[in-house]
């Protein structure tokens, strides 16, 4: 491997690592990570959502002790992030999901493993046996399958549940379909040119065989089967899921129950109703709905109108440590990371999850430095009333103004 990706030298934010990760990476393998669905307008509105909101920073502030720790569901983070669930992430790198949980335990942050997972989850907690781990789950219609996940992680010490809503199909994404791609990747012509052109991946996952589903594999009861695996992934979801399974859920869950994949203050309204911990706001990276609200658009109304009575995270289009600070400012108990540890790496391995985690951190700190808030309960206070659709601007901070069609 050459030495670009053995050193943190040249890489000075996640977008370096974007751009090592689409050279590194066969385009079959990147367009997956970094695309969005349909024609990415969703994907780019994640990312523009953060760029309308301003700072409005204090002078002369004692800042000389700064720190972003923040309580998640009672675990000590270090900051306000969580390294997000990602599936099929043996994709990218050899052991990708212990990679990820290693580094994420190192920085005192959790890490929350997907269903699609491509390690064993009790690997994963072999890899970070004092990490703070956190489970995602998909419903297939077979709900033996999901509750067989929820027990073995339960074993497992994985200490919160985050059920995804908004996957009850895949979303339409243009960029597999050029590509091809479907589970397990048919030999093509086309494939084996993408593999030539980028040996180090090619001879990277030949070393390891293909990506399997393993934990689903595990749940299902089956030997590996790639291809039974993507039809129990994609085309089996129990298509019948509504607001009172919850208490379904809460029968083979004894920890915090997320419900991930909300964007409306109705649906945040009846998470909290029907005995849900917390939400994620989240549209799925971009990935699923096209023309879906960016989750920073609807965060202050959603953290409005439940308060604290309903822990309110948020994914999609996180990429800067001020993107943290800004969420948390306007209402989030923290961020989950989605694609931005995944550059890391692809780009380096363990190497690059861990500095992109470092550079996400310092960036936290920076912003709170530079905005006069030592710590997060601070940061509400730091954000400008010229945001362009907020009620800050009629002299009521933190609370957007969204149309009725959001809350609805």
């Amino acid at each position: 491997m050459s030495l670009f990706y053995s050193s943190t030298q040249g890489f000075a934010n996640v977008a370096d690592y974007r751009e090592a990760a689409r050279r590194r990476l066969a385009k079959i393998a990147f367009d997956y990570l970094d695309g969005g669905a349909e024609d990415g307008h969703t994907l780019a509105r994640n990312r523009a959502a953060f760029t309308d909101v301003h700072f409005a920073p204090r002078a002369m502030v004692d800042v000389s002790h700064v720190s972003p720790a923040a309580q998640l569901f009672g675990y000590a983070s270090a900051a306000p992030m969580v390294v997000g669930p990602t599936g099929l992430n043996g994709m990218f790198w050899p052991k990708a999901d212990e990679t990820l949980a290693r580094a994420a335990a190192a920085r005192g942050v959790p890490f929350a493993l997907s269903s699609a997972s491509t390690s064993l989850l009790e690997d994963v907690r072999a890899a970070a046996p004092d990490g703070e781990l956190w489970m995602q789950l998909y419903v297939q219609k077979d709900r033996r399958i999901a509750e067989c996940i929820m027990r073995r992680a339960s074993e497992a010490g994985y200490t919160t549940l985050l059920v995804t809503v908004d996957t009850p199909v895949h979303g339409r994404r243009d960029h597999d379909i050029h590509n091809n791609y479907r589970l397990p990747l048919p030999i093509t012509p086309k494939l084996i040119l993408d593999l030539l052109r980028h040996p180090h991946w090619a001879l990277q996952m030949a070393r390891q065989g293909t990506p399997q589903l393993v934990n689903l594999a595990r749940s299902l009861g089956e030997a590996p089967d790639l291809q039974r695996q993507a039809a129990a992934l994609a085309r089996q979801m129990d298509l019948s899921l509504a607001w009172s399974d919850i208490a379904w859920l809460r029968k083979h869950w004894n920890g915090p129950l997320l419900v991930k994949g909300i964007l409306t203050v109705d649906d945040a309204r009846l998470a909290q109703q029907h005995g849900a911990d917390g939400i994620v706001l989240s549209n799925h990276g971009g990935r699923q709905l096209e023309g879906a609200h960016a989750p920073l658009d609807v965060l202050p109304a959603v953290a409005d109108a439940v308060g604290d009575a309903l822990h309110v995270y948020l994914d999609s289009g996180v990429r800067r440590g001020a993107d943290v600070v800004k969420a948390v400012a306007l209402g989030a108990r923290g961020v989950l990371l989605g694609r931005a540890p995944l550059y890391g790496l692809a780009a380096r391995g363990d190497a690059g999850v861990a500095h992109v985690l470092s550079l996400l951190f310092d960036e936290i700190v920076t912003t709170m430095t530079l905005l006069g808030s030592p710590g997060i309960d601070t940061l509400p206070e730091r954000i400008s009333g010229a945001r362009p659709g907020t009620a800050a601007a009629t002299g009521k901070p933190n609370v957007t103004v969204i149309p009725k069609l959001v809350q609805s």
